[in-house]
């Protein structure tokens, strides 16, 4: 895919995995929102971890042509690889910026990596700048490339001189850029070109945050397991002690039906002339499901499916609410998928630590719930793996003991948890450096005198440095 526009031009190229066929609500609502606000040819690139870095610069010379290229990176995922292809299109004199989820800790650096070697420095010496926040926060920068007024604008972070570091906070979230997402603008490469994707799944957002960081906790999380005498520390979290997003958004509430129905208007549709499927991006959507598929139905939107993400205790207190919705979605020929219910754990130390709010009680019984609304709705609901659902299970974790072992194999085993519940492999617990553990972390180096390896901007909590 080559252009020959004069227009200026500009990729995001953005994690993405071996699910062919979903699309990338971020950055595709950005690249939505530069192309129309601004009139930049604005373009998605999907990169799996197995793509040849040497083929990508190819195709995205190609795709430039005698245009002057913009190279934004979003949604990194942690990826070492994608931070040295910034650092390779950054010496090559490629204008490279960074936005998305955690963009302005990722370009300022871990705390404290000037005083301590070992800490993730940033990304601050590959991206001409980043942004946080919204993304018509870049429409001051596009419009003026090489001027200096952005710098006062909101959502910028960039380097002045002698290395200090300035970030101008983020925007408020507005609405009216949130209406309408182009799904035609991703691509893949294909050999040495980037060719576009076919989106067979995409995402709407319904709300900002999750509601579980909207109040900070005082939380006593426990020392590794393999460190005797460290008390467990007492810190402030927001949300899941693991997770970035909610440190990096807390909560921003809910949007109004009418951009969310303007969003599900703008998705393609599948090969029987409905909506493609969709992740409702909703920590909590079981209350407003119901209305919402009837609103569908009123406007003459035509859903396949419904994907949605959300807690085991939400999913129990809504269990009227997601009653109603499959009735109402058993009546239009709808599938309501839990496509991935956030147990995380089966013990209650474990799940403690990871500050979910609940006990390994709450989330069984939303497996037995599940289980009886299948019964009772084989068709409309699904939850199983060969259904598409990939529920939260984290192991390894530093608490990991033979007690935590034998009570989640002793749980797993009474509530034959494997048949369909626990998915194939588990994930281990991956600490951000932003995250609430990550604090954790850099004061246990502090408090016991050692150093976790960084992989990126992971602290790889399994992996100690020998002593400086």
């Amino acid at each position: 895919m080559t252009h020959a526009s004069n227009r200026p031009a500009m990729v995001i190229l953005a994690h993405y995995d071996a699910n062919f066929g979903h699309g990338l609500l971020g950055p595709q609502l950005a690249a939505t929102i530069i192309a129309a606000q601004a009139g930049w040819d604005c373009r998605v690139v999907g990169v799996l971890r197995d793509d040849d870095p040497a083929a990508l610069k190819t195709a995205l010379s190609h795709w430039f042509g005698t245009r002057r290229p913009v190279v934004a990176f979003s949604t990194l995922a942690g990826r070492p690889d994608l931070f040295r292809l910034a650092a390779d299109l950054h010496r090559q004199g490629i204008r490279t910026l960074l936005a998305g989820p955690q963009a302005a800790v990722d370009f300022t650096g871990e705390h404290g990596w000037r005083r301590h070697a070992h800490r993730f420095r940033g990304l601050h010496d590959r991206f001409e700048l980043a942004l946080q926040g919204p993304a018509e926060q870049l429409l001051p920068w596009l419009q003026d490339p090489d001027g200096e007024d952005w710098r006062q604008r909101p959502g910028f972070v960039f380097c002045e001189g002698r290395g200090k570091i300035r970030a101008v906070p983020p925007a408020p979230w507005n609405e009216k850029f949130l209406r309408h997402v182009r799904w035609d603008t991703l691509l893949r490469l294909r050999g040495t070109r980037l060719a576009p994707a076919t989106i067979t799944s995409a995402q709407v957002l319904q709300q900002i945050g999750c509601p579980h960081a909207a109040r900070p906790r005082t939380v006593a999380i426990d020392p590794p397991s393999g460190l005797a005498g460290i008390p467990p520390l007492c810190m402030s979290v927001q949300g899941c002690s693991f997770c970035d997003v909610a440190a990096d958004k807390g909560f921003s509430g809910t949007l109004s039906t009418g951009t969310v129905l303007s969003q599900i208007a703008s998705l393609p549709r599948n090969a029987s002339g409905r909506k493609v499927a969709f992740e409702l991006i909703n920590e909590n959507p079981l209350p407003g499901l119901p209305s919402l598929l009837e609103d569908c139905h009123r406007h003459g939107l035509a859903l396949s499916q419904v994907n949605l993400t959300l807690r085991a205790d939400w999913l129990c207190r809504g269990r009227e609410s997601l009653e109603r919705a499959l009735d109402v979605a058993t009546s239009r020929q709808v599938r309501i998928l839990l496509a991935s219910v956030g147990f995380e754990s089966f013990d209650d130390t474990i799940l403690k630590n990871l500050n979910k709010g609940l006990d390994t009680a709450a989330n069984l019984s939303a497996v037995r719930l599940m289980r009886k609304l299948k019964s009772r709705y084989p068709r409309t609901l699904g939850y199983l793996r060969e259904e598409g659902g990939l529920h939260g299970f984290i192991h390894p974790t530093p608490w990991d003991s033979e007690a935590t072992d034998t009570n989640i194999r002793r749980t797993a085993a009474v509530y034959n948890l494997h048949a369909d519940i626990l998915p194939p492999h588990s994930t281990p617990l991956i600490i951000h450096h932003a995250a609430s553990l990550g604090r954790w972390a850099r004061r246990l180096e502090s408090t016991a005198g050692i150093r976790y390896q960084r992989l990126g901007s992971i602290v790889a909590w399994w992996q100690r440095l020998p002593p400086s």
